[in-house]
């Protein structure tokens, strides 16, 4: 890509589907009437079950090696982090939790980072603020460039996750690979089962894939039922999922007590937890687009990415290193010593790890939002403790991490899943479904959390936008 100007064309946008013909029209009714004709699976255009038996067998294979490509990421990546806030300070003397080591290696990720999209070819791929979680594949020539970026602000601290990199990586490595082994599959079938296979890798459940392909599937051109259209999804996440915990993946699920027997009052907690991580989180949203417009107005990626990495390394000073990362670990960390925090300090916390999220999007960094979000929550959830006693600490913190992945996400499925997932407790099921739809019509007009390239920018973005799934 060239250094100078942006790419002055686009990939068209993906079009998901696993057939790739017209969508098939409706029968007229016959003499068994309109619901024996719909309850024949052949008249909707359903795949034969042979397909889906031998389409079933890459499905699994994608889904491992969806995992493992994670794996072999995240895993270089702690390494190196485990160099540069361990080793690095044991070896040197210096104190990884003092401010200035927090704020110098904040600053030296965002210079390298910086650098790598300045000069290495391919440029850190498109920007990740730019693009939905699942998008049009990449090019193999710009992953390199990915992975050095996706590494180097993993391991320096940035909190961003790596739900969108990972995506990207897997997707363009496998739906190529693919189209060179079984070129009869449809490259978009290859992305839709890749996509799926790393989400459940990525959350260690194909649960977590399912019900964020719930919408994506429904709307694909090919006929039969759901669970038809969801079966290779489902197969690739399962084997994303088994992989990932076969490896020791990481675990959403913090350690609170269960909420116990159902109160009404509890509707009122939950629900106003709610109100107030869903205000957060939009307003994240609302100022996304300007910082993102603010950040690439510099127009050089050096420029731009470094001066993002001071700012993280200022907010990551106040905060602390719970505030640092993308924040799996450390949302464990607080909840675990919740008792040494009073209602100021965990204010600090979650407004330094909301701010620091919007700044690495908008700067340039390459990752993904929904994981940094989580912490948000959960953040949000012990403040909510904290001021008011009464309130279940599981109960608060679901309500939390429902609003603020709601407003970031913009998916319904995934904000439940995830509530309920890092509490643990299958039994707030109902209660949040309940607690969702109010709250869904405060996000529901509200715009993505999404910035738009910036005319001038001295990078040029690969190829290739939109999606179909939120960020």
């Amino acid at each position: 890509m060239s250094t100078t100007e942006p790419a002055s064309h686009e990939e068209p946008q993906t079009q998901l589907h696993a057939e790739p013909q017209a969508a098939p029209q409706t029968p007229a009714p016959d003499a068994r009437g309109s619901a024996g004709a719909a309850a024949d699976p052949s008249a909707a255009g359903a795949p034969p079950i042979r397909t889906l038996a031998l389409l079933a067998i890459p499905a699994v294979i994608i889904g491992v090696v969806s995992a493992l490509i994670l794996w072999a990421l995240e895993w270089v990546a702690g390494q190196l982090e485990h160099y540069v806030w361990s080793t690095f300070p044991a070896a040197t003397g210096l104190n990884p939790d003092n401010g200035w080591f927090i704020f110098a290696i904040l600053t030296l990720s965002g210079v390298a980072v910086g650098l790598v999209i300045w000069l290495v070819p391919g440029h850190g791929a498109r920007d990740s603020a730019t693009t939905e979680l699942i998008a049009a594949p990449l090019k193999l020539a710009v992953i390199p460039s990915l992975i050095l970026v996706t590494v180097l602000a993993l391991a320096g601290g940035v909190s961003l996750g790596p739900e969108n990199p990972i995506i990207a990586i897997n997707t363009a490595v496998l739906v190529a690979l693919l189209a060179r082994l079984m070129p009869k599959v449809p490259a978009d079938l290859i992305l839709l089962m890749t996509a799926a296979g790393t989400i459940g890798a990525l959350f260690g459940t194909p649960v977590a894939a399912a019900l964020l392909f719930t919408g994506v599937v429904a709307a694909l051109k090919s006929g039969g039922a759901l669970w038809d259209r969801l079966f290779l999804p489902l197969a690739a996440a399962g084997a994303g999922a088994l992989t990932m915990g076969f490896l020791g993946g990481t675990s959403l699920t913090v350690n609170v007590p269960k909420l116990g027997d159902m109160q009404p009052i509890y509707f009122v907690e939950a629900l106003g937890v709610a109100v107030a991580a869903t205000v957060l989180g939009l307003v994240m949203v609302f100022m996304f687009p300007h910082i993102h417009r603010f950040f690439h107005g510099l127009k050089y990626p050096l420029l731009y990415v470094a001066l993002g990495g001071v700012i993280l390394g200022v907010l990551g000073a106040i905060g602390g290193q719970i505030t640092l990362f993308k924040g799996l670990s450390q949302m464990a960390t607080l909840v675990d010593d919740r008792g040494n925090y009073d209602f100021g300090q965990l204010t600090v916390i979650t407004l330094v790890k909301a701010a620091a999220l919007v700044i690495a999007a908008a700067a340039g960094f390459r990752g993904g939002r929904i994981f940094p979000s989580v912490f948000i929550g959960v953040a949000v959830g012990l403040m909510a403790s904290a001021l008011f006693p009464g309130i279940p600490v599981s109960l608060a913190i679901a309500g939390g991490v429902l609003g603020v992945v709601l407003a970031v996400a913009r998916d319904g499925w995934l904000a439940l899943f995830v509530a309920v997932g890092v509490v643990g407790d299958v039994t707030m099921l109902g209660l949040l479904c309940v607690v969702i739809l109010p709250v869904w019509l405060m996000v529901s007009r509200a715009p993505e959390m999404l910035g738009k390239y910036v005319p001038g920018d001295r990078v040029g973005a690969p190829a290739g936008g939109g999606g179909v799934a939120p960020s």
